[in-house]
């Protein structure tokens, strides 16, 4: 019988209001039920809210050095939990073990990053125009946070946004996919064990039509953060918008990785097989375009093949597996629909495009051949929308201002690479390529804890997760003047008064 998991609700772990449950399964073998976790009700994120209002009173008031303090505890915990917590979140979402751990150690990072900057929330001070009288600004907490998280990193996305929030003087209410509830479990384990207060954190898990949208609706969550697809950060965009709420989107990519003639040609086949098929393609910022100049490309399109032909798929629990499954069959027969839309089309196959077969390792697990589309052209749907799996899409171009025009004329903007050995060549990309983020000479995928992440155009908002930025969203800035004159000074009255 698999184990039964908890909300975290009021400091206390709760069976739902509606006594419901789904089953979480691994996706490397579907007849491994790993839990048992709650379907909840929109009564249980209402409990949550409460109980969220309450921790938010006490934990604002904390001096955020303390709340600090508290997140290094986090961090020392993880990195203790780091090789179990990695174990369970493979078998959990299906990624090999070298990635979960790195998934965990972003998390640590993350932590150590926050707990440095409880030392640091600056504020302002700058000169008055009046005499006598001091001008000044700091930043404050603002409430309870709802946090909105999806399946592909199960632990680093949400410290991305739990870590800040918390630092900041926030209460959060964290709701994980539905595919993987079981890393949730043990973050908020992680929080609880190194003391921070009870009713700071809640964990709610269920449908996020359901109890996702009770939290968004509700007026005493003015603040959400979400990751995940363009439509449903739409549809959320609309709700925030009308109730006046503070909103973090981060949703979809179509990544290109740009190859010229003078590249590295090994380092850069290195790159985008790490960058398109790392995490069977289940990244925001996955390479899913390769863009190659005229001149190299038939050489290098062998190369990717030649070595994409050799990955060895399997659990990602066995060591030697360098591709996991994909995180649930439609996910699977996503990927399957769009080799057919492919060919259509008129791209071809160069390499993959089927459901393993013969190998009893995966015949109970959602795998998929890695898989690279040749003679792809711009507008192509395999060009134009994000697939989400092991599929990578090759056009060719002439020219650099060319490739720079391909990569643009999607509607999503998140992360870019270039390999190139002029540095001309690369500085041009840096400033033309329309992109949250450019990578020079690897691959599009590769973040840093302490720098801010996030896209344009249809990617997101316009906000930021990591570094310094995102400190700025989970907090508001208050400016304060104290006049010590003694009389009444009106500003831009008495100081241009001629």
């Amino acid at each position: 019988m698999p184990d039964t998991f908890k909300n975290f609700v009021a400091g206390e772990w709760v069976a739902p209001a509606t006594g419901e449950y789904f089953e979480n399964r691994n996706p490397a073998d579907w007849n491994d039920v790993i839990g048992r976790f709650p379907r909840s009700g929109p009564s249980d994120m209402l409990r949550a809210i409460e109980s969220a209002k309450r921790g938010f009173a006490r934990w604002s008031k904390t001096p955020a050095p303390i709340r600090g303090q508290v997140l290094q505890r986090v961090g020392d915990l993880l990195v203790a939990r780091k090789e179990a917590i990695a174990r369970a979140m493979t078998r959990e979402m299906g990624k090999v073990l070298a990635e979960t751990r790195g998934d965990v150690q972003e998390g640590i990072d993350t932590a150590f990053y926050a707990a440095t900057e409880g030392r640091r929330l600056f504020g302002r001070t700058v000169p008055s125009e009046l005499r006598n009288k001091w001008a000044m600004s700091y930043h404050r907490p603002i409430g309870v946070a709802g946090l909105i998280t999806p399946f592909n990193f199960p632990l680093a996305i949400p410290t991305w946004k739990m870590f800040p929030a918390l630092l900041c003087g926030n209460a959060v209410i964290f709701k994980p996919a539905e595919d993987v509830p079981h890393t949730g479990h043990l973050l908020v384990e992680v929080l609880i064990d190194a003391g921070l207060p009870p009713d700071v954190v809640q964990l709610v898990h269920g449908q996020g039509s359901v109890v996702g949208r009770a939290m968004i609706e509700h007026p005493d969550v003015p603040v959400i953060s979400f990751t995940g697809s363009t439509e449903t950060g739409s549809i959320i965009g609309a709700t925030c918008g009308k109730l006046h709420k503070r909103l973090s989107l981060e949703m979809g990519g179509k990544n290109a990785m740009i190859v010229l003639d003078d590249a590295d040609l090994d380092l850069a086949l290195d790159g985008v097989l790490w960058g398109a098929f790392g995490t069977t393609g289940q990244r925001c910022t996955a390479t899913s375009r390769l863009i190659l100049h005229e001149k190299i490309h038939d050489r290098f399109l062998t190369m990717v093949c030649d070595r994409a032909a050799k990955l060895r798929l399997g659990p990602g629990l066995d060591e030697k597996t360098e591709v996991g499954p994909l995180i649930h069959e439609e996910a699977r027969q996503k990927v399957a629909a769009y080799v057919d839309i492919a060919k259509k089309e008129g791209a071809t196959v160069a390499i993959g495009g089927r459901i393993p077969q013969g190998d009893k390792r995966l015949e109970c697990g959602w795998f998929y051949e890695p898989t690279v589309f040749a003679g792809v052209k711009p507008g192509m749907r395999v060009e134009q929308e994000e697939i989400f799996g092991p599929a990578l899409a090759v056009l060719k171009v002439g020219d650099l201002a060319e490739a720079i025009r391909v990569n643009n004329d999607v509607r999503y903007g998140l992360s870019s690479s270039i390999y190139t050995r002029d540095v001309n060549s690369a500085f041009r990309a840096m400033e033309d390529l329309e992109n949250g983020i450019t990578y020079v000479n690897a691959p599009t995928i590769g973040a840093e804890a302490h720098l801010p992440f996030g896209g344009v155009k249809q990617t997101g908002n316009g906000h930021r997760e990591g570094g310094w930025e995102v400190y700025d969203f989970y907090s508001e800035t208050k400016t304060i003047y104290v006049d010590y004159s003694g009389t009444l000074q009106r500003a831009q009255i008495d100081t241009y008064e001629t």
